[in-house]
């Protein structure tokens, strides 16, 4: 039994905002008198929220296990506040059988300190040929489907998955890029590109796909979820859609909200820079943040990319695309809110249940009864990103170096501590 007292509660699930005392009992959040037997953690001058809900990462294993793992991963996860993780299948073998679910899902149970719900390729071996066996895979425990990124590139066949994803009950998550176009594309097309003299992704690689995607979830009624939206066009895009009833939600990641590909003006050629889809002008972060502000787009996801260094060590344009960003993203948000472009209230809504609610999940809360969830932050504590004391494999990211404020003191999963630093 836990008592997290003297904090400041922020619960936006149950739009509560203000001091109060949690209370942890078997794995769940209970309301009931306190007790002198409660193991009581003391959040004075301290926030209070649920646990981060994340809707796109990648754990690597398995087949990739040198890049990632399960465990190295929700370690990573819990160290961010992330109390859940919708683990994408770009692995090997892909998630695309309930067999391939279930065996994932018993491997998480040994081996997670955090929950890991898995999402099912929406095509068999990602390659945009057969469907995956989704209703299998739904049944026991698939969250959604993704070719995670992978466009499905036929249209006849995107359509086939909405129509499909009326029947399991479970979103298709794209990835909305048009494939001619990127064509060896490492960097956003424009000004810095030419000067760099690296080939570039004109915005409108995402914007046709987009365009598709929404047409086909408009004509068939299906779920559609847009992954990491990246340009100002395609925010306008899913406003209008959702304005005429289509059934889209959408999500952001935190380098595309708060970065820019200005970051290679700071320091050219990082590899640790090269994202997919990259990371697009000041503008379109601008665009981004005012889509997440208005409710165009649903939540923030981590879109952890953990890569080998090896993987990285070597030129921009042979370099791999990600950024290992679970343990930064909660610092890298705080910018925002530090910088007074978002309240931190909002933030939380966009890490816990905002997510949550985009794919009917049952988390993102702290009310009684709910999953013990449960993550404790010092919005205003600074610390300095040392890429090799992360857990993650993965020590790719563009902050090493930097100074980030906002830090995760204790991570509470499913009623057991599983991060504590200094509280």
């Amino acid at each position: 039994m836990i008592r997290i007292t003297g904090g400041r509660i922020v619960d936006p699930a149950n739009d509560r905002d203000g001091p109060g005392d949690i209370l942890v009992e078997d794995g769940r959040i209970v309301d009931r008198p306190t007790t002198p037997e409660d193991t009581v953690v003391d959040a004075s001058g301290y926030v209070v929220a649920p646990g981060f809900v994340d809707l796109h990462c990648h754990l690597r294993e398995p087949g990739f296990e040198d890049a990632e793992t399960i465990a190295s991963g929700t370690r990573a996860a819990a160290a961010g506040g992330f109390t859940t993780l919708c683990a994408l299948a770009d692995t090997q073998p892909t998630i695309d059988t309930g067999s391939n679910v279930e065996s994932l899902l018993t491997q998480s149970r040994r081996d997670a300190v955090v929950r890991v719900l898995p999402v099912g390729t929406t095509t068999k071996q990602r390659n945009s040929q057969e469907l995956s066996e989704m209703a299998d895979m739904a049944e026991v425990g698939a969250m959604a489907f993704s070719d995670s990124d992978r466009p499905v590139r036929s249209a006849s066949l995107m359509r086939h998955a909405l129509e499909y994803s009326l029947l399991v009950e479970r979103p298709i998550a794209s990835h909305a890029e048009e494939s001619d176009l990127v064509d060896g594309g490492v960097m956003h097309e424009g000004a810095l590109a030419t000067v760099l003299g690296l080939k570039g992704i004109p915005r409108e690689a995402e914007e046709i796909a987009v365009a598709r995607d929404l047409a086909l979830a408009r004509l068939t009624g299906g779920r559609l979820h847009l992954a990491h939206l990246s340009t100002a066009g395609a925010v306008e895009q899913v406003r209008l859609a959702r304005a005429r009833g289509v059934r889209v939600t959408a999500e952001v990641a935190p380098h595309h909200l708060a970065l820019s590909d200005e970051a290679l003006t700071l320091k050219p050629y990082d590899t640790n820079a090269r994202t997919s889809p990259p990371l697009r002008s000041a503008a379109d972060a601008r665009a981004l943040l005012d889509g997440l502000l208005d409710g165009t787009i649903d939540c923030v996801v981590s879109d952890h990319s953990p890569r080998r260094w090896i993987d990285k060590a070597c030129e921009f344009d042979q370099a791999l695309p990600g950024i290992s960003s679970l343990e930064t993203a909660f610092g890298l948000l705080m910018r925002l809110v530090h910088a007074g472009a978002l309240s931190l209230a909002q933030l939380i809504a966009a890490l816990t249940s905002r997510p949550s609610l985009a794919w009917s999940l049952p988390y993102g809360t702290l009310s009684p009864g709910a999953s013990a969830d449960v993550v404790v932050v010092d919005p205003d504590q600074a610390w300095l990103v040392d890429t090799e004391r992360f857990f993650s494999k993965g020590k790719n990211s563009p902050l090493a170096g930097q100074t980030l404020r906002g830090t995760v003191l204790l991570n509470i999963a499913q009623g057991k501590i599983v991060y504590r630093n200094g509280l």
